[in-house]
């Protein structure tokens, strides 16, 4: 069984001092390294998860669903209204929706990144790290699918409607590379950030304890091929594309990271959240905070790359996901 990643280890920590002359040298080896990293540390849930382990059972009325649910929802009065049953059954369906969006969210992403490869000539470093990318990408939805199975919940991803616009995500890859892998990171850093808070600050089942750490350790790859990708491609971009791509960016990173952290429509509905307890889900300071500090790499990486401006800064605060960036 491959050895996972140290919870302490960021997603570029693996990465090796680089001898080359270049940056376009840099990037290259910086692809392939990740290539022969998808070969040395990979997983198949179906070797990798003892799926059938009496110490993975999912029931319904686990009291730990219901420790996970007083992390998420503990703030409102109207969660200790709910039996400990009801509470139970909100924690497990809370983290079956999570899956369900996350692997129809990859959905997409394997759609884009089969799109950005089929345009890449021969020779190019990067289609073999896509495709590498596709196939851990192709993986998680299983397992996150087999969760959702065994759960036996009615659980729902998308709207339809968002399903239909994935369309357009999926043409960015082709027609603008670098708005696309944008939005990978507005999806991937959000989760792979709640994820490590977790597994550092508390104690989750422990099949979802697993299914997250193999989750964490290969999207720590797809993390770094998405910012390592960005920094090569947006300093060669028209300054039309800049200023379209800066606009942009605080938009879809504020809608990714509350789509992904805030409860979806289907919960509010089955279980008939009200109206103060959604804002104080939403709105409260620690909320506001908590969205922000998701998105804290993506956002350094915007400021790097210099698509943050005393213009464009204004977005950013409006999305209220505006932190200073560190000295």
């Amino acid at each position: 069984m491959t050895d996972l990643l140290a919870l302490d280890e960021e997603p570029e920590a693996a990465d090796l001092p680089v001898a080359a002359a270049t940056a376009e040298e840099k990037y290259v080896a910086h692809v392939e390294r990740l290539s022969r990293q998808s070969v040395e540390k990979n997983f198949d849930p179906y070797v990798d998860i003892a799926w059938d382990s009496p110490e993975f059972e999912i029931r319904v009325d686990d009291p730990r669903w219901a420790v996970t649910a007083a992390e998420i929802f503990g703030e409102t009065p109207w969660f200790h209204t709910l039996s400990p049953a009801e509470q139970a059954r909100l924690g497990l369906f809370r983290i079956a929706s999570a899956m369900k969006l996350g692997l129809e969210f990859e959905n997409i992403l394997k759609r884009g990144l089969l799109e950005y490869a089929f345009k890449l000539p021969n020779g190019a470093p990067e289609f073999r790290y896509l495709l590498h990318e596709t196939i851990e990408e192709a993986n998680h939805a299983l397992m996150f699918q087999e969760f959702v199975n065994r759960t036996g919940l009615p659980v729902q991803g998308l709207a339809w409607w968002e399903k239909v616009g994935s369309r357009r995500v999926v043409a960015l890859a082709r027609w603008f590379p670098s708005l696309f892998f944008l939005f990978v990171l507005g999806g991937e850093d959000p989760i792979d950030h709640t994820q490590r808070k977790v597994l550092r600050e508390s104690d989750p089942h422990p099949l979802v304890a697993r299914i997250m750490r193999i989750h964490i350790t290969e999207e720590a790859r797809h993390l770094s091929f998405a910012r390592h990708h960005l920094k090569h491609e947006v300093p060669r971009l028209s300054p039309a594309k800049r200023v379209r791509l800066s606009i942009a960016a605080p938009i879809l990173l504020g809608q990714m990271a509350r789509q992904m952290l805030l409860p979806p429509r289907q919960i509010v509905r089955e279980f008939q959240i009200p109206k103060e307890a959604l804002r104080q889900l939403a709105c409260s300071p620690e909320a506001i905070a908590d969205v922000a500090e998701s998105l804290h790499k993506v956002r350094q990486l915007c400021v790097d790359l210099g698509l943050v401006n005393r213009f464009t800064v204004r977005l950013w605060k409006a999305n209220r996901i505006w932190a200073e960036p560190a000295a």
